[in-house]
């Protein structure tokens, strides 16, 4: 009972937040659900301050889901990418897949030190561009454990771009004289999240928003190599802590549900349902987030992250295109 009076208030807070922002990103979504979730989290705990700091009512709950939860939405993430489907548009994508983000990670250590953006800010703003934009930020934030503000303003650096991307990539592919598959694979290896892939592929065609989403789910699998390496480089982790200790199961858990999707065990019929829950999931975490940050927080981090992320995604862009052409796609 003490645990219950302690989380319900928090838990109950991020839950209709998350609940809120999904429904309004369904119907903007080149904002999307999770950048929504953040935004009423951080208002919220503008206006409601002292109930959402570290001895008020909504506190436990929001530390709670901040902590536990996102591990879950990811190992859902991995039930609706079963293994053979992606081995299918992996060899067909591979060259342009793998070589714009070993591209885009050259650019982001190279950008990251000429702008001398501080490490923790670099890592969150590269994963998000490169990756699975808020999705990956919110993975490396259950493994780095960065400062809350160096988490919003990444957040909010994917988001602006985002927006950019949706307005941006379709007049641009029609220039381009783009086929449907080609924008597909441009819009997913290029733009970040996932509602935004969707939105851009949705205005170009329809065969491109079905064949971005897929390439945009196979390149989120990166989230589980880059668990791994932000797990291995933490400066501060001990050679003597145990591995279980610091290791992210979810990373583990992820694959075993890919595979288990891929071993037919989970019926088609539930693979929207998985889908949404877990883009809910993510929602709450970011929701509860918001809650714990101020806008002297996020003011205070400056302006080079947001051009750190505008670089990266043109360099994302770019190669993608001439990857593409190289390749034959276009």
């Amino acid at each position: 009972m003490i645990w219950l009076r302690r989380n319900i208030p928090g838990l109950l807070l991020v839950a209709a937040l998350a609940t809120a922002a999904t429904l309004i990103g369904a119907k903007l979504p080149m904002v999307g659900a999770p950048i929504i979730a953040l935004l009423g989290g951080a208002i919220l705990g503008t206006l409601a301050r002292r109930s959402c700091a570290e001895t008020g009512i909504f506190a436990s709950g929001t530390a709670l889901t901040r902590k536990h939860v996102l591990g879950v939405a990811i190992v859902l993430l991995g039930l609706g990418l079963p293994v053979g489907s992606v081995l299918t548009v992996g060899r067909r994508t591979a060259v342009v897949l793998v070589g714009t983000l070993i591209v885009g990670a050259i650019a982001a250590v190279v950008i990251g030190r000429m702008l001398a953006l501080d490490r923790e800010s670099a890592i969150l703003v590269a994963v998000g561009t490169t990756i699975c934009g808020a999705s990956a930020i919110a993975a490396a934030t259950t493994v780095m454990k960065p400062d809350k503000q160096r988490v919003a303003y990444a957040l909010g650096t994917i988001f602006i771009f985002n927006i950019v991307a949706v307005l941006a990539y379709p007049p641009l592919g029609r220039l381009l004289g783009l086929s449907q598959e080609a924008f597909g694979l441009w819009a997913g290896t290029a733009i970040n999240d996932t509602s935004s892939v969707l939105a851009a592929g949705v205005i170009f065609g329809p065969a491109a928003a079905h064949f971005a989403v897929i390439v945009k789910l196979i390149r989120s699998l990166m989230i589980v190599p880059m668990c791994l390496g932000l797990h291995f480089s933490r400066r501060e982790h001990s050679a003597k802590a145990p591995l279980r200790q610091s290791f992210p199961l979810f990373v583990a858990f992820f694959l075993a549900a890919s595979v288990i999707a891929g071993l037919g065990a989970v019926p088609d019929s539930w693979s929207a349902a998985l889908s949404h829950l877990s883009a809910w999931l993510i929602a709450s975490v970011l929701a509860a987030i918001g809650t714990s940050l101020t806008w002297q927080q996020i003011r205070a981090t400056g302006p080079r992250p947001l051009l750190f992320g505008g670089a990266l995604g043109l360099v994302l862009a770019l190669s993608s295109l001439a990857l593409q052409t190289a390749t034959g796609w276009r």
